[in-house]
């Protein structure tokens, strides 16, 4: 090396080093002027925004509330305790909370201090890495396509809501003899079967009752199916031999599913999967049987957009506010859920079945590992983009690691505690239908709109409680939606600030729009297949490929020891909710973003792999036309990853910025 270049390497340390000083200095200032503006506000609310163009939140809840919302969603009602029957029960809760405490904490509060340290969306926060940037373009990917499917579900929920307004003394899907129902319903079956069947006695609209050979009773009865009547044979009653039901089970053998009221009014009427007429099916739609629109869901979709719109369209400020509804709405309706399920017949069956039958060598299997690890990514929706994006209308001072203690724990009890509501019900219907609890449970749609909404029926008023839960499931939805859209608006506002900043509203508009027109084809009688399709791959190791990224750009391009000053910052020394300094719990932080997190999320992406299975939904098997479109779904996260920094580098080129540190850090 020449004097001439040793010069020129000596003055370009000096020039990083001024650099480093003076992004300190302009930190210090903000976090003065945070102080400043802090003081003139009260105990409720902040004085004035320290970000005049972005805005912050107003309330000193409105960000942990929001947080709060988006991490606690439908699937904390219905895929947590789901996951728990198929993995063992409770027991499901010991790696949950190891992979909470390794994988999910340390990724959370990763994107909450990147999030409020930059002031910037998910696309725009990776200017200290601007190879990094298609971490942040895959994390708006996924916002988009999860967002369009979540608000459909929100659309279902506000179907529900109208009905049980216009229904309200006499809910829809509360018996056996609608148009839509068959001779599977729950609501026809007979308690005596088993004696019936056993002795031979015959009773009165019962004929030719006969043992199956599946262990059910069969009769031949006069049904009312909305105007039509007629005689139905072959008709199940009841279980009159258990151990041979649960043997044809066990082996996979053909044997009589019964149907909830509440299932056929989902499937049949509502979603309109299946054309039944005369109590017989006509027409079955799936991903090759499409089916045409319906407009009644399509309203319901249209309804949901205006809400989210509306909520959305002056930024925090406005969903700022919804959200001390939202967030806090839903847990009054569980605890009178749970108070009303614990007094039910059969209730102890279910939750003993949910806590203390539990089946501790699942704990070996590492399939229940590989379940509780992407149940953590998604409950508390950590690498979607949105953390960013709510924490990046902090205030510079705000304690994030704080709320991320009180979050994430809060999301793990509200999981722990949904499987406490939904098992207590299923244990009852388990008792009711003579049915085991495990044959019961389901996943999906199936606990939210079939065990939920049949445990609304035995409530006294039973129209009033359909609405409130109804209410609570628009608002769990809402909290979520509202930050998937806002990740996608904002880092859209944030990339093409000086133009669309003045025009956020119309951008929200358009962006509501046509996600409403990629969403469309959910509105059809197939359209609960596509949506399984959207929740299957849009969101599975994906989202652990971005969190591996994440991981990599901060602690190993970035540094580690300078993020955690960075954070030092913001919230200065009070570090675990003031019981240990920054300084030193800092380091367990450095612990998981650098080794142990990493090391967890390739295991769960490469299990992922190994283990991977066709997507299904129930009994159905989608075809492989449905399946590469799911894969090209995923594959659209990786596409926006690996392209972006490859656009990015031939821009430099062509620019001349061909410099190592123009790719490395700012």
């Amino acid at each position: 090396m020449t004097d001439v270049e040793a010069r020129l390497a000596e003055i370009q340390r000096t020039l990083n080093r001024l650099g480093e000083n003076v992004e300190q200095l302009s930190q210090t200032q903000k976090f003065r002027v945070a102080e400043s503006n802090t003081a003139k506000g009260n105990v409720f609310s902040f004085g004035d925004d320290e970000n005049e163009e972005r805005g912050n939140w107003t309330g000193r809840l409105d960000f942990l509330l929001s947080c709060l919302g988006y991490a606690v969603g439908l699937g904390n009602v219905w895929r947590f305790p789901y996951l728990c029957y198929k993995n063992g029960g409770a027991v499901f809760f010991v790696p949950y909370v190891i992979m909470l405490a390794f994988v999910g904490m340390p990724v959370f509060m990763f994107e909450l201090s990147i999030g409020q340290f930059t002031s910037s969306g998910a696309l725009t926060c990776w200017k200290f890495a601007p190879l990094f940037k298609g971490v942040g373009v895959g994390m708006v990917i996924v916002s988009g396509m999860v967002g369009v499917y979540y608000n459909m579900i929100i659309g279902w929920s506000i179907w529900y809501l109208i009905s049980s307004f216009i229904n309200v003394k006499d809910l829809e899907w509360s018996d056996c003899d609608k148009k839509w129902n068959n001779p599977n319903c729950t609501g026809l079956m007979n308690k005596d079967a088993a004696l019936m069947c056993n002795s031979s006695i015959k009773d009165e609209g019962f004929d030719n009752i006969s043992r199956g050979p599946d262990g059910w009773c069969y009769v031949s009865r006069n049904l009312t199916f909305g105007n039509f009547r007629d005689t139905f044979h072959n008709v199940p009653i009841g279980i009159y031999d258990k151990d041979l039901h649960k043997a044809l089970k066990t082996n996979h053998e053909n044997h009589t599913k019964m149907e909830l009221p509440t299932e056929q009014y989902l499937y049949n009427y509502m979603l309109k999967r299946n054309d039944f007429e005369n109590g017989k099916l006509v027409t079955e739609y799936n991903m090759d049987n499409f089916g045409s629109v319906q407009w009644d869901l399509t309203l319901a979709y249209i309804a949901a957009w205006i809400i989210v719109f509306l909520s959305l369209c002056k930024g925090v400020k406005s969903s700022g506010k919804v959200v001390y509804f939202t967030a806090l709405f839903p847990y009054v309706v569980l605890i009178i859920l749970f108070v009303r399920g614990i007094i039910l017949d059969g209730s102890k069956d279910g939750i003993d079945f949910y806590l203390i039958n539990v089946d501790t060598s699942k704990l070996e299997d590492s399939v229940v590992w590989k379940d509780a690890a992407v149940q953590i990514f998604f409950s508390l929706s950590a690498a979607w983009g949105g953390l960013i994006c709510l924490s990046s209308y902090n205030r510079f001072h705000n304690d994030c690691l704080r709320d991320t203690l009180i979050v994430s724990i809060g999301n793990c009890l509200t999981s722990f505690f949904a499987g406490f509501v939904i098992f207590s019900f299923i244990g009852f219907l388990a008792r009711e239908t003579e049915q085991e609890v495990e044959d019961v449970a389901t996943s999906g749609i199936g606990l939210a709109f079939t065990v939920y909404t049949y445990a609304v029926t035995l409530m006294p008023v039973e129209g009033l409680w359909a609405v409130l839960f109804f209410l609570m499931l628009i608002t769990l939805g809402l909290d979520s939606e509202f930050a998937l859209v806002e990740t996608v608006t904002t880092s859209i506002i944030d990339q093409w600030e000086s133009s669309l900043r003045p025009k956020k509203s119309l951008v929200i508009f358009i962006t509501c729009v046509v996600f409403f027109l990629l969403g469309l084809p959910m509105c059809c009688n197939a359209g609960g297949h596509m949506l399984q399709l959207v929740d299957t791959f849009a969101g599975g190791w994906n989202v652990m490929l971005i969190a591996l990224c994440e991981c990599l750009g901060i602690i190993y391009v970035y540094g580690g020891f300078r993020f955690c000053k960075d954070i030092k910052i913001m919230i200065g020394q009070s570090g675990c909710c003031g019981a240990l300094p920054w300084e030193c719990c800092k380091f367990w932080w450095l612990l998981n973003w650098a080794i142990l997190t990493p090391i967890g999320v390739l295991f769960i992406m490469i299990f992922s792999w190994v283990k991977y299975e066709r997507a299904t939904w129930d009994s159905y098997v989608y075809p492989d036309w449905a399946q590469a479109l799911g894969w090209l779904m995923t594959l659209a996260v990786v596409a926006g990853i690996v392209i972006t920094p490859i656009f990015l580098a031939i821009l430099a080129i062509r620019e001349g910025k061909v410099s190592f540190e123009y790719f490395y850090v700012k």
